[in-house]
């Protein structure tokens, strides 16, 4: 009887021994790989911290690819964090934890092009008569939005008279979650895009949204493929140096992604 007490306790932590070493250790956050869009700020802050990135062509790529467990984590907008993540959302069992930044979003014309003033002045007298909280509360993004200086003295230049001649303000966007995405009859909405409308009605024109690869915005804004990039831009030294940009309207912040425990 003895021997079997004691077989079956050497057995027993014979199995205890095995199951803790196939335990998995945690990995560090220099082994971990970063879901990231390319030429996206998300990528910057990835970069500045040293880790291993796996570049996607949008945020929401790299959503997915820590749903699907090909990357260990993703680096989005909080703003997009919100709209995407957590209970109710599209993407229930992830959660976000460190903010790695503290930024501003912008809207990019061309160097030098009159519009990026005029959007800051629509900005401010939106701001005023509180039509604007009221688009950003439809969005859930009433928060986050910046205080705007009153409306300066504003003269059209040759930018602004190459728009209304041809009829339409193009606007460059990604699919990006409450700030440019498509309704249920594949309509363009969201903060962004409805601040879009709102410019381009005053300027009498009609609004086209034209989805573009983020990498490449400034090539797309200076070959005049798009009037403008208005898509929860940060607002990059990168961005600033080769951009005419508005005034920031929203305050954001660069958060990693990871599956909930």
């Amino acid at each position: 009887m003895k021997k079997t007490v004691a077989l079956l306790l050497a057995l027993s932590m014979g199995i205890s021994l095995c199951a803790c070493s196939g335990k998995t250790e945690a990995k560090s956050d220099a082994e971990k790989v970063y879901a990231v869009e390319a030429g996206s700020a998300g990528e910057a802050a990835a970069t500045e911290n040293g880790y291993k990135i796996n570049s996607v062509a949008s945020q929401a790529d790299a959503l997915m690819e820590v749903q699907s467990g090909t990357s260990d984590a993703a680096i989005i907008d909080l703003l997009m964090a919100g709209a995407m993540i957590g209970e109710g959302t599209s993407y229930p069992n992830l959660t976000h934890t460190s903010e790695l930044t503290s930024e501003l979003y912008g809207v990019g014309c061309r160097k030098g092009s009159d519009l990026a003033a005029y959007i800051s002045d629509v900005f401010a007298e939106t701001y005023k008569d509180g039509s604007m909280k009221e688009i950003a509360t439809k969005y859930g993004v009433q928060e986050s939005l910046c205080e705007q200086k009153d409306a300066g003295d504003f003269a059209e230049g040759e930018d602004i008279a190459y728009i209304k001649e041809k009829g339409t303000l193009v606007v460059g966007i990604t699919d990006f979650a409450p700030m440019d995405y498509k309704d249920d009859n594949g309509e363009w909405i969201g903060f962004d895009a409805d601040m879009a409308k709102v410019v381009a009605d005053r300027l009498g024109v009609e609004c086209q949204f034209v989805e573009i690869d983020w990498d490449n915005k400034i090539m797309e804004l200076d070959s005049k493929n798009i009037d403008v990039v208005w898509n929860g831009m940060t607002l990059t030294d990168e961005v600033t140096n080769a951009m005419e940009c508005s005034n920031a309207y929203c305050n954001n912040a660069q958060v990693i992604v990871v599956p909930a425990k």
